[in-house]
C-alpha cells in the first residue's frame, strides 16, 4: 500500500519543526500538523538562550552540557539574524558558592564544547565601573562568560519554512484526533480547527511531538503500549523595564540552588526568569502565578540595589516543558536530556515519541530521531543541517552590523532602528517583501512601531500568522509596545484580509 507520506510529524514546535526539516532535506516526504500557532507554548516560552545550562554541572549532566555547548556556535553560524553572542555576569555571593567552585565550573564551561569564535571566561570587577550600576555594592567581584541569545519562535518558523520551501506540507490550526496502524501504514485523522472539516491521511512513520500533550497523544494512539512517563515542569518569565544601561546580562544564584537570569531584552526591558515548578493544570490555559512573579521579583533584588516589585512587571509568559520522568525528587533536579522512545517498526509501522529536549539542542535531537528512523524511511543523503543557514540567514556570523548597513544603502527611508528589526527578524528574507518599495507609504498601511501592511502580510501569506498575538508575541516582540487599541486593530485587519484571501481562494 502506497502512503501519502513517508513521516507525519505531530507538533508545531522546536522538535517538531526541527525534525521536519532535517528529514525533508534528507529526501523524505514530510507532513506536519499543529493544532495552534507554531511555538503556540513551550517553545516561544524559553529564556530564549542557546546555552550550555552551567548548573547542569552540578547534577552531572556533563554529556548534555558538552552536547549543547558545541551547538552554539553551530546554531548561531547558522542563524545569525536571530541568534547573537551574550556575556554574562555571575556574581560571587559569599554566603553561597565559594569563588573557586565557580571558577571551576567555568573553566569546564569554556573547555567542554570546542569553542573558537565565543571568548573565554575572565574575572570582572563589579564595584566600579558599568557593570557596578544597578548591582547592590555589597558585590565587588563576578566572572564573566559567554552564551548566546535567540528568538525561539521565529526559530521554530524558519525551521517550518525551510521544511515548507523543501517540499513538506505544514498544517497548523489542525489537530490529530486519531491514529491507527492499518494494512502496514498509519491512518491519521486530522480536522481543521477552523472550519471543523476532517481528513484522513497515511504515513509510513508517525512522530509524536507534542510537547507537553506527549504522553495524552501516545495514549489516544491506537495500540500503543508505551510505559513512558512524562514530567510536566512549568517555568515562568517576567519582564519589566530596563535595569541596566549595559549589554550584559547578569545571573544570579539563589539561596534554593536555583539560578535567575537577567538579560536585555528587546531594547527597553529587563527578562528575568526561570522559575521550576511540577505543573498539573490545563495545559491550554497555562499562566505566571503570583506566588512566581514574587519569587522572581525577590531573587533579582537580592542583587539589584532597585528592588523589583510585582507593579513593575509589564508582561509575563509561563510555559510547560515535557520532561521524561527521571524519579528526581525535585524539579530543578529534572534531568533537561531528551528522550527518544521507539515503539513498532518490525511487524508494525513505528511511532517516535520525543521527551524533554531544550532549544539549544534541537537540531542534534532531530539527527538522533532520524537516525532511529532510518531503516523505515527513504533518505537520499545523510547529516546535513550543521553548515545549512535558515531562511535569510545567508551572511556571516559576524554580519549583522553589515547587513543592516546594506539594507538601510539600498531603502533609505528606513531609519537604523527599523532596519535593525527586519534584520533581526527576517535576515536576507527582508528584501523579498521590501521588493520595489521607496518610501514609506510604498509599505502601506501602519499599525504602530513600524509595523507596516507589508510586512504584515508577509507574515499572513509566508508565515502562517492568523491572529494578532501570533504577530505581537511570536513573529515579533511588538506586543511590549503597541496599544490594546492598535492591536485591536491588526487583529481586525488580519480578520478581513485572511476572509479576503480565502474567498479569492474559493
Amino acid at each position: 500500500m502506497t502512503a501519502d507520506y513517508d513521516l507525519l510529524i505531530i507538533g508545531g514546535g522546536i522538535n517538531g519543526t526541527g525534525i521536519a526539516r532535517d528529514a525533508v532535506g534528507r529526501g523524505a516526504s514530510v507532513m506536519l500538523v499543529e493544532m495552534g500557532d507554531l511555538a503556540g507554548a513551550t517553545s516561544s516560552a524559553s529564556t530564549k538562550l542557546i546555552h550550555g545550562g552551567l548548573r547542569y554541572l552540578e547534577y552531572y549532566e556533563l554529556g548534555l552540557v558538552r552536547k549543547a555547548l558545541k551547538e552554539r556556535e553551530v546554531l548561531w553560524r547558522a542563524l545569525p539574524h536571530i541568534a547573537r553572542p551574550l556575556r554574562f555576569i555571575l556574581p560571587h555571593h559569599k554566603d553561597l558558592r565559594p569563588a573557586w567552585v565557580l571558577r571551576l565550573g567555568l573553566f569546564f564551561y569554556d573547555h567542554l564544547g570546542g569553542r573558537e569564535l565565543l571568548p573565554a571566561t575572565k574575572t570582572v570587577r563589579l564595584d566600579s565601573g558599568a557593570y557596578s550600576r544597578g548591582l547592590k555594592p555589597l558585590f565587588k567581584k563576578g566572572f564573566e562568560y559567554s552564551d548566546c541569545w535567540v528568538d525561539d519562535a521565529r526559530l521554530v518558523v524558519l525551521n517550518a519554512l525551510d521544511a515548507t520551501d523543501r517540499g513538506a506540507k505544514v498544517l497548523t490550526r489542525t489537530k490529530c484526533i486519531a491514529a491507527r496502524r492499518e494494512g502496514g501504514l498509519w491512518k491519521v485523522v486530522l480536522q481543521d480547527l477552523g472550519s471543523g472539516e476532517e481528513k484522513t491521511v497515511s504515513a509510513r512513520v508517525l512522530v509524536n511531538a507534542a510537547g507537553p500533550w506527549v504522553a495524552e497523544m501516545l495514549h489516544g494512539i491506537a495500540g500503543t503500549r508505551s510505559k513512558a512517563k512524562v514530567r510536566l515542569v512549568k517555568g515562568s518569565h517576567i519582564i519589566v523595564p530596563s535595569r541596566f544601561d549595559h549589554d550584559r546580562c547578569f545571573i544570579f544564584q539563589n539561596g534554593d540552588g536555583r539560578i535567575v537570569f537577567a538579560i536585555p531584552y528587546e531594547q527597553d526591558f529587563t527578562l528575568i526568569g526561570t522559575t521550576d515548578v511540577d505543573y498539573h493544570g490545563d495545559l491550554g490555559t497555562v499562566r505566571t502565578s503570583g506566588e512566581e512573579i514574587d519569587y522572581l521579583c525577590k531573587a533579582a533584588s537580592e542583587y539589584l540595589d532597585t528592588p523589583v516589585t510585582p507593579e513593575d512587571v509589564v508582561h509575563t509568559y509561563s510555559g510547560v516543558r515535557p520532561l521524561y520522568d527521571d524519579g528526581a525528587k525535585d524539579a530543578k533536579a529534572a534531568t533537561r536530556d531528551y528522550v527518544l522512545e521507539l515503539e513498532g517498526g518490525q511487524t508494525e509501522p513505528p511511532v517516535l515519541s520525543v521527551f524533554g529536549g531544550k532549544i539549544t539542542t534541537y537540531r542534534k535531537l532531530a539527527e538522533e530521531a532520524l537516525k532511529k528512523l532510518e531503516p523505515y524511511l527513504p533518505f537520499k543523503r545523510g547529516v546535513w543541517t550543521a553548515y545549512a543557514p535558515l531562511p535569510g540567514g545567508n551572511f556571516k556570523v559576524d554580519g549583522f552590523d553589515a547587513e543592516v548597513a546594506r539594507l538601510e544603502k539600498d531603502f533609505p527611508f528606513l531609519d537604523t532602528s527599523f532596519a535593525t528589526r527586519l534584520i533581526r527578524l527576517y535576515g536576507t528574507d527582508a528584501r523579498l517583501f521590501l521588493g520595489e518599495a521607496a518610501s514609506l507609504e510604498d509599505l502601506g498601511r501602519l499599525f504602530g512601531s513600524n509595523l507596516y501592511e507589508l510586512e504584515l502580510k508577509w507574515l499572513i501569506d509566508r508565515e502562517w500568522a492568523r491572529t494578532a498575538d501570533d504577530v505581537l508575541w511570536r513573529r515579533t516582540k511588538l506586543g511590549l509596545v503597541l496599544s490594546a487599541a492598535e492591536a485591536g486593530e491588526l487583529d481586525s485587519f488580519m480578520s478581513t484580509y485572511l476572509a479576503e484571501r480565502t474567498g479569492a481562494a474559493a
